[in-house]
Parts: C-alpha cells; structure tokens; sequence
C-alpha cells in the first residue's frame, strides 16, 4: 500500500510562498503567478455605511475573496459598521485596483488596505533613532529599562528613591544592555493614589538631568500622563513621553511633545489607576484596544507630533483581567497594523502571578516567557525590571524571527 506524507506549510509573505514553490521544482513564470496566491489576509475594516459596505462585498466577492457584512446592509437598515474581508494577496490587488473608482470615500479605504498589507507582506524597515541609537526595529528589539523613583511602586518602590540610588541603577541597566531608560516618578499600580504635580517634578528631575549629563547618547523616557510634567522632563533632557492615558488624562499632552519634536508612547488604559482592576469589561479587548490606540494616534498627530515619533502600547494590565491580558499577547500581531514601533510590558505583573503563584520579586522566568512571546507576537520595544535576563531573551528570539529557512541563492 502506498504511502503518503501530508505537512502542514506556513506561509506568511510572498517570499516564504516563493521558496516553497521553488523547492518543488515549479518553473520561474509559475512561481511568479503563484506566490501572491498562496499567502492569504483577513481584514476588519470599517466603519462603513450600508452602501459602501454593500459595494466593498460586492466587489471582494466579484475577485473570488469573502467579506462578511452586518444583517442589515443588504436592505440599509443597519447602522454605521465593520466589514470583515478575506482574500489571497492577488486577490487583494485586483480588489484595491476595483476600489479605486468607487464613491464613498473608497479610494481612501484601499490606501488604507495597500499600507498595512505592505507592514505585513514585505515587513518594510521600521527606524527608531533617538540620541545614540539608531535601529531598524524589524531586526532588532529594543530594551527599555524601567526606573521607578517612587515610594509606592508595585515591584520596586522606596529603592531608587534616592537620586544616587537612582543612577547607579540606570548605570547598571545601561551596562546590563538597556536601549532606553524609562523614569517614572508616580506609581500607576492599581489602586495607587495621584501624586501631586510639584511632588512628582521632585522626584523625576533631579534624577533626568543627572543622567543625561552622565549619558549623553542614551534615551531618556518620561512616564508621566501630566503635560507639565513631560514639558519640564523634556527640557531636563528626556527624549520621549510615555503616557499610559494615550493623551486622554491632559488635553495639552500632544501639543508639549510636539513643540518639543520628542517621541511619545501611546498606551491603552481603561479606567484610571485607582479604578482601572475593578472589573474591567470588553465585548472584544483586541478590538476595543486597537480603537483606543487609533483614536489616541489621531489626538497627537491633529496635535502636532510626528507620526514616526509614535509607540502604541496596549496597556497589560491596566484595566484588564487575566483573560484580557492573554488574548492581547496571544493576537499581539494585530497591534502591527498602524505601522507604528509596539511596546509591550509585562514585567512582574499580577497576571504572572496569577499563573504561576510566585511572589512579585520571584516571577523572572513568567516575564521572559512573556518578552518572548510578545517579540514572537511582533513588539518591537520590552519595557523590563530585568534588564540583563531580557536582553538575553530579545537577542535569542530576533536570531529566530529572522532566520531564513533555506540557504542564500548562489552569488547572492
């Protein structure tokens, strides 16, 4: 009796598509008319009128792809909403090509579609520069160390309270491999009380112009959702703003950053720190946080800042349960979608608490599972306690993320 093998292939751009073709013997012309064939996209894309929507369907079904549309868009009873798409990658060009005539602001929608099929399909680079550093985070995953100068922080509160204390321990994440020093002078654990704005510039300012003066070529992060806050830290030579709120809790936020020309992170929160673990509750967290995050790049940027200044975050932990947490770094690959560098913390969270049952300052190896999964999931920047175990991590798992499967052509 005969026997066969079946294996499941993966195949997620056109050039895993073009090698596997290629390695079964099929002819250049049939590799060429093939590749766009084999790798296949699903998109939620929206929110579109029942017309548009019913001309979007129409089309997507008209090129062999699916689109999935509410009950009501047939008749135009439905409101205002979403319309899944799936396709191959050809399918998806002939789509785009069809949508460029069409009314209703569609042109527009299949730029749209053109610009993240290209973040996904080509993986085109992705610069980060600032100060000393100068990286194309598609290759490389950056480390920011994090530098709490408070008294109440969940993990390391009271310890670099003091100023020396402070920069012997940037020195020693800096030594250790850290990209960026994040400094944070009011803990945004959950339930932690506000701090107030002179209290805060206290603690923060001190230890930022010490630094910068120390070193010179490292970035400096400020995590502060006050815009006066991040305007002073600016000045004392921080370089980025790391707002947990994504411009939400201080109106002036975007404008500050802007006038400065420095980076800002953007992260999701739901809720407020003092109220953000009691019962948070989404319909889909994955969705309700990529609205979030896209509302928050349209406040900076009708602000001022500089898209390529942009970091999203989607916020582990604040205002999310367990279950939450996991679905975001489980389908952290839909984060990519802006086109934007995506940061992600995890470290010593209450969630790997909860999975592992080990105390705060036992729960290294939960995080480095967790780094590794997030940069898999395609984080660009780990924001970490551990510097040195992170780094290690990182250095490992990008090796992974950019190994080629077969050898480099002959000549090549």
């Amino acid at each position: 009796m005969r026997k066969f093998y079946v294996y499941y292939q993966e195949v997620d751009d056109p050039a895993a598509a073009a090698g596997l073709i290629t390695r079964i013997g099929t002819d250049k012309q049939g590799i060429s008319l093939m590749k766009n064939k084999l790798v296949h996209h699903t998109l939620r894309v929206g929110p579109l009128p029942p017309r548009a929507a019913n001309i979007v369907k129409q089309e997507m079904l008209a090129v062999g792809g699916e689109a999935a549309v509410s009950r009501g868009v047939i008749d135009c009873s439905a409101p205002d909403g979403p319309v899944l798409l799936s396709a191959t990658r050809k399918q998806f060009r002939r789509f785009l090509q069809k949508m460029r005539s069409q009314p209703f602001s569609l042109p527009r929608l299949a730029e749209q579609i053109r610009e993240v099929l290209k973040t996904y399909d080509q993986r085109p680079p992705l610069f980060f520069r600032c100060r000393g550093v100068e990286v194309d985070l598609q290759q490389r995953t950056l480390i920011m160390g994090i530098l709490n100068v408070t008294p109440d922080s969940f993990s390391d509160g009271s310890r670099f309270l003091a100023r020396d204390d402070a920069l012997r321990q940037a020195a020693k994440m800096i030594a250790e491999g850290a990209d960026i020093i994040d400094i944070g002078g009011e803990s945004t654990r959950p339930g932690a009380a506000r701090v107030g704005l002179d209290e805060e510039l206290e603690r923060v300012l001190p230890v930022i112009e010490a630094l910068r003066r120390e070193h010179e070529a490292i970035p400096i992060s400020i995590d502060t959702y006050k815009s006066r806050v991040a305007r002073e830290a600016l000045a004392a030579g921080a370089d980025l703003v790391n707002d947990i709120s994504g411009c939400r809790f201080d109106p002036e936020m975007g404008r500050v950053v802007a006038a400065a020309g420095a980076h800002l992170c953007l992260m999701h929160i739901q809720g407020t720190p003092e109220n953000m673990q009691k019962n948070p509750i989404y319909d889909d967290v994955v969705i309700e946080v990529l609205d979030y995050l896209r509302q928050s790049i349209d406040l900076a940027t009708g602000q001022g800042v500089a898209r390529e200044k942009l970091i999203v975050d989607p916020g582990i932990g604040f205002g999310k349960t367990l279950e939450h947490n996991l679905a975001i770094l489980k389908h952290l690959r839909e984060f990519r979608s802006f086109g934007l560098p995506v940061l992600v913390g995890t470290s010593r969270k209450s969630f790997i608490g909860r999975l592992t049952g080990r105390e705060v300052d036992d729960r290294l190896a939960g995080t480095i599972a967790s780094v590794a999964q997030s940069i898999l999931g395609g984080a660009h920047l780990v924001r970490v306690h551990d510097v040195r175990a992170a780094r290690d991590a990182a250095l490992v798992v990008d090796a992974i993320r950019n190994a080629n499967r077969w050898p480099p052509a002959a000549g090549g």
